[in-house]
């Protein structure tokens, strides 16, 4: 959990000091307090780019001195940790971090703590593209292997330079097309292998799971799911469709997450808005407890205005089951949505 939170120039906060303690942080106020921007501060102590996937410039608060910062104390098992990342008035499109002081790479976040978040926006996963969904099970994936996010990124980082290459006006080097084949191959595979464990427990969970007010899911990845040799095969199989397309056609950047409404057998992109809402939240609830059966460390759960959509009952469901996890911050505009916490709670209100 989080014992201290300090905002500094970061978005519309000049200098924010919170002291959560643990179990439920909650903030309220009017539209446009802070709420979120609170809520967003804190994703980023996970690596990636936070919950609205903002630009660094944009999150330093207009008419401030430049930059933004962001300093956390997670209060571990072995001790307190100091985390603080940001930007400089110089470097505004350039993101800082250290860690304990010493200098860090934001994928070392995964290391220390796990942050897990659901806002409005996400409402619609389940009819957007395929990445949507891909960039979800890759951060539910990141929480249980930490060693994801490099994966991900060398994966990322060999395609974009195969796609080069194809699209050169002169004939590629075959060595070296074989070379970064090679790398998309192994790190494809290490990409494939994590999702599949990842929605084979988170799977195994949700099944096991009572029938309640929260919908269940069922979860299935589609597209390619071989492994590191058949990928490199197809991909050198497919270099003058790959030219031609401008892309790579094959490998874990096609994949798809398909969720399926336990209850009604249903694909959930034909669910109804509220039963989507429940779906996900089921999925992002069985996911903290699966993180702190594996971990032995509760995630951080961000729950942006989900209080405000639930009625009474499922309301009361939900807290009653959140009680269970580690540090949850929920954000609301009535301090009344959360009138059933009673006094277990931090609470602030931002204006």
């Amino acid at each position: 959990m989080l014992s201290r939170l300090v905002l500094t120039d970061y978005r519309n906060h000049a200098a924010l000091p919170l002291a959560p303690g643990p179990g439920f942080v909650v903030l309220t106020g009017e539209n446009g307090a802070g709420k979120t921007n609170v809520l967003e501060a804190v994703s980023l102590l996970a690596p990636g780019r936070g919950l609205r996937r903002a630009a660094l410039a944009d999150m330093q608060r207009q008419g401030g001195a430049g930059g933004f910062g962001i300093a956390a104390t997670l209060a571990a098992a072995a001790g307190d940790v100091e985390i603080a990342t940001g930007t400089l008035p110089g470097a505004p499109d350039r993101r800082q971090l250290r860690i304990q002081g010493a200098t860090a790479t934001a994928n070392t976040l995964a290391e220390w703590l796990t942050v897990l978040w659901l806002t409005p926006a996400m409402d619609r996963l389940f009819v957007e593209p395929a990445g949507e969904r891909r960039r979800f099970l890759d951060r539910l994936t990141l929480a249980l292997r930490p060693g994801h996010a490099h994966h991900a990124a060398r994966y990322e980082a060999a395609m974009r330079a195969r796609n080069r290459l194809l699209a050169a006006e002169l004939p590629a080097d075959p060595d070296w097309l074989t070379a970064l084949e090679a790398q998309m191959a192994d790190h494809g595979g290490a990409i494939a292998e994590a999702r599949e464990e990842t929605v084979a427990l988170l799977g195994d969970g949700l099944a096991a799971q009572p029938e309640g007010v929260f919908a269940r899911a069922a979860l299935a990845l589609t597209g390619w799911q071989r492994d590191a040799a058949e990928l490199r095969d197809l991909l050198r199989a497919g270099r003058a469709r790959d030219a031609a397309a401008g892309r790579a056609l094959a490998g874990p950047h096609r994949v798809d997450l398909l969720v399926t409404h336990l209850g009604k057998q249903q694909p959930a992109a034909l669910a109804s808005t509220g039963e989507q809402k429940a779906l996900l939240l089921g999925i992002v609830l069985a996911h903290a407890e699966l993180v702190a059966q594996r971990t032995g460390q509760p995630p951080i759960l961000l729950l942006d205005e989900v209080a405000a959509h639930l009625d009474p009952l499922r309301r009361a469901a939900l807290f009653e089951r959140l009680a269970a996890h580690g540090q949850v911050w929920m954000t609301g505009t009535e301090p009344a949505l959360f009138a059933a916490i009673g006094d277990a709670a931090t609470r602030v209100e931002l204006g």
